[in-house]
């Protein structure tokens, strides 16, 4: 994860630098770094999970599958993935904007209106403001219907993340232990075990759900925002 967070620096400050941008396109930017480091490291309590499973057996095999029947799904790659799709939902804006750039750009050469500091073509939905191509959504409902679609986007999958923290994640850490039954595993007997540092984990995953729900709360907020000002006083 070290290597994702430090490869992807150079990537974002160069989306971030380039020469189109549209309405809260840095916020966006800001909200995935701030989930990504969230993420880095909320998962270090996690990265142990395995030797923190301990039992009272002296049976390696006996306490494996005990934590395979307790612990059967990957609780941190289920928060790469969900983050993986955050950052989908970021490109889909990004190549939505990068289309309208090219489009128009061809549009205005074949043309051959005279370019302005505003932008010279009828219906062009872009401004050129200090050098960069400013997506102007008071002239285009499409841009902004889908510039409203990757906020959906977000925050659905912010949703599903807060689904799978409350109702999949905690309720593992919330058990004071873990028992197996000697009669689904042969040759073991009755197992009780816990889960060492269950504080430090119950910490990152708190923290994993503030962040989200302040994602949500924020994309909410710009999403009735968007409506209100582009559509409604469209």
């Amino acid at each position: 994860m070290a290597a994702i967070v430090t490869g992807l620096i150079p990537i974002l400050r160069t989306a971030v630098d380039s020469t189109t941008t549209y309405k809260g396109r840095t916020m966006w930017f800001g909200l995935l770094c701030i989930r990504l480091v969230t993420v880095f490291l909320a998962q270090l309590p996690w990265r142990s999970l395995n030797e923190d499973f301990q039992c009272n057996s002296t049976f390696a095999f006996c306490n494996k599958a005990c934590f395979n029947k307790h612990f059967d799904s990957s609780i941190v790659m289920a928060w790469h993935f969900l983050f993986v799709l955050l950052v989908l939902s970021v490109l889909l804006m990004e190549l939505f904007s990068s289309h309208l750039r090219y489009s128009f750009q061809k549009k205005k050469e074949r043309e051959m209106a005279p370019q302005s500091e505003q932008g010279g073509v009828e219906g062009d939905p872009t401004m050129t403001v200090g050098g960069r191509m400013v997506i102007d959504l008071h002239k285009s409902k499409s841009s902004v219907v889908v510039y409203l679609l990757t906020v959906m986007v977000r925050i659905a999958v912010e949703v599903f993340f807060v689904y799978v923290l409350l109702f999949w994640v905690l309720p593992k850490l919330n058990k004071q232990s873990y028992d197996c039954d000697a009669k689904d595993f042969h040759g073991c007997s009755v197992l009780q075990c816990v889960v060492r540092g269950a504080a430090e984990k119950k910490m990152s995953v708190h923290g994993l759900l503030f962040i989200s729900v302040l994602v949500i709360i924020t994309s909410s907020v710009f999403c009735l925002y968007s409506i209100g000002h582009y559509l409604c006083n469209g």
